[in-house]
């Protein structure tokens, strides 16, 4: 998650979210249950059939090694998770335009992706920069995604993509949550809360590296049914109440300082490169990356 240049901005590039006005307070569904219609299908020949759970798994396993194998190394991550989980924590008109068995990806960009992704693009693309690079590079890999896949259907949104009423395609934080990549601390997990009247965001720690990290977009497979895809919760790595106050205070009062990123113990954080590059005004960023010749 880039180190925001302003406050109203902490949706995307320091929560690594999409607004968290408009998130929901999100109740944890262990859910992902199968409705008793999709689990108990008539079989053609009258009577009740138990579909195979091999098939589906398998066919979700597959996909899920595909983009690891071509994303991982670029240092970005990707999780599961079934649209119904995402539409059922969510107002309708937040809802994503899918069945709610359709097999659907959150994809979050490390700490290496800068070094492994960002870099190269930059040096290999540099004359067709022409807006915010991270943006750039982010959209390039995603997209090839898709050559991956000739035989599927392949649907990207990226997480700085807004509807025409200005809302997010979709909630960032809210699909890393249900596919179990990293947990969405909200005021509501506090439950002696100390700010009144105050206007607090929630902010999505990922357990491994803590809040070094940006959730960038999510990758959908609309003719790719899970109806026995098991959703996994995410690891609540800020268990205390006391962490999780503190969490939420750095979050929405120091959110500058970038001290809420290490509210657990990490295993990888940005590089002062990163910090610095991140830290700086968008405007000036292209100058960092040897692209004196644009401007913003």
């Amino acid at each position: 998650m880039g180190l925001p240049t302003r406050a109203p901005k902490e949706t995307r590039v320091a929560n690594g979210g999409a607004p968290t006005a408009c998130a929901p307070q999100l109740p944890w569904c262990p859910g992902a249950a199968v409705s008793e219609a999709t689990r108990l299908r008539p079989s053609p020949g009258g009577g009740q059939n138990y579909p195979s759970r091999a098939a589906p798994r398998a066919m979700e396993e597959r996909v899920a090694e595909r983009l690891r194998g071509a994303l991982g190394p670029l240092g970005f991550e990707v999780h599961a998770f079934k649209v119904g989980w995402y539409n059922a924590v969510l107002q309708p008109a937040f809802h994503l335009p899918y069945p709610d068995d359709t097999l659907a990806f959150v994809v979050l960009s490390t700490p290496s992706m800068f070094d492994k992704a960002l870099k190269p693009f930059v040096n290999k693309e540099r004359l067709k920069i022409i807006r915010d690079p991270v943006d750039q590079c982010v959209s390039h890999h995603l997209l090839s995604v898709k050559e991956i896949f000739p035989d599927q259907k392949v649907d990207v949104i990226f997480d700085y993509e807004i509807l025409p009423s200005r809302r997010p395609k979709f909630l960032a934080q809210t699909a890393a949550h249900v596919a179990g990549a990293a947990y969405y601390y909200q005021r509501k997990d506090v439950k002696l809360d100390p700010w009144g009247e105050k206007k607090i965001y929630g902010v999505c720690i990922h357990p491994k590296y803590g809040g070094w990290f940006a959730i960038r977009g999510l990758l959908l497979f609309p003719d790719i049914q899970v109806p026995f895809l098991e959703q996994s919760a995410p690891v609540d790595s800020v268990s205390t109440e006391e962490k999780r106050t503190e969490l939420l205070e750095l979050f929405n009062f120091h959110w500058q300082d970038g001290r809420y990123r290490d509210i657990i113990e990490v295993k990888e954080r940005y590089s002062e490169e990163q910090k610095t590059y991140f830290s700086t005004p968008p405007a000036e960023r292209l100058r960092l990356l040897g692209l004196t010749h644009f401007t913003e």
